[in-house]
């Protein structure tokens, strides 16, 4: 332990070969940084300048990005400074801060697709009643639940973590998430308690309301024209596919890294790498892609920069 103005130190040990690869990693993490910031702010902009995305489906993935740029924001600037640094050190309330930003964001992700699931439910199965339901309060509801609830669960786990007795000082990862659990001296029955109630309530829950709204959704559209059918699939197949990015990474994050003495270190660092790329970077990928309305703006924004770059020319 590091100890200096009476500040306990917590040591990364989860970089491999960080002394022969400093500035492959910090290249490769800051050029995947600047995309993750640019694609997300970029569909978020155009939702936020089109009136006809001003709808709550749109409101809702413009919302859902930008908690991708906040969940990279926790994690990017820090990993920056770490492969950069000699020692890879944060103070102990520093990392539980990051953690409780970390666990906030990915609880509100599941929150969020959880409104953005009901959403689809209303105006695919009750359409006439889709403009009185997801009116503006039921909006700004969904939405500020969406951050609240995560954010005081975590902060309760947060405060239960202060008190712990700590025998170890490092950490298995390259940022503060579920493995500082492993620095306890003796297990907290509390924490490992109450992180179970956290984990269903703000991820088995709202995963099992999605998938009981998707497949109501299925059900209704098998009965209804054609059209409606591929409506409801269009619509859907964007959501599910990030429901199952995201599953997978809270899959690694919760279980995995409780195997950590059964990983070698270059393969849990791959594994992080992952987890921390694909879940920010394909949200917007994927809606840019699969959704007509904003697949057409950006095409459109494309195109004018193209046009603007080859005037230049």
């Amino acid at each position: 332990m590091d100890v200096e103005l009476n500040v306990t130190l917590v040591t990364f040990g989860g970089f491999a070969e960080l002394h022969k690869y400093r500035y492959l990693y910090f290249v490769v993490i800051f050029t995947l940084y600047i995309l993750i910031l640019c694609c997300n702010s970029t569909i978020v902009c155009l939702i936020w300048t089109h009136k006809n995305l001003h709808e709550p489906m749109y409101i809702f993935i413009a919302a859902l990005l930008i908690n991708s740029v906040l969940y990279s924001m926790t994690i990017y600037p820090k990993l920056l400074s770490d492969v950069l640094s000699e020692k890879q050190i944060i103070s102990y309330p520093l990392c539980l801060f990051q953690g409780f930003l970390y666990y906030t964001s990915g609880g509100s992700e599941f929150l969020l697709l959880a409104a953005m699931a009901y959403d689809r439910y209303v105006s695919i199965c009750k359409p006439l009643q889709y403009p009185v339901i997801m009116n503006r309060i039921t909006i700004y509801v969904c939405l500020i639940l969406a951050w609240l609830i995560p954010a005081f669960e975590t902060s309760v786990l947060g405060v239960l973590y202060s008190n712990v007795k700590l025998c170890s000082f490092t950490l298995t990862g390259i940022f503060c998430n579920n493995s500082i659990y492993k620095l306890q001296c003796v297990p907290s029955v509390a924490i490992s308690i109450y992180g179970v109630v956290m984990f269903i309530n703000i991820a088995i829950l709202p995963m099992l309301f999605i998938l009981f709204t998707y497949i109501r959704i299925l059900r209704i559209s098998y009965h209804c024209c054609r059209e409606t059918r591929r409506k409801a699939l269009k619509t859907c197949l964007p959501h599910l596919l990030v429901l199952v990015n995201f599953s997978c990474f809270i899959f690694f994050d919760v279980i995995i890294v409780r195997l950590d003495s059964d990983l070698s270190k270059t393969l849990r660092l791959t594994l992080t790498f992952q987890s921390i790329l694909f879940h920010p970077l394909l949200n917007p990928i994927i809606y840019g892609l699969k959704m007509n309305e904003i697949s057409k703006h950006l095409k459109i924004l494309l195109y004018n920069r193209y046009c603007s770059f080859s005037d230049l020319m």
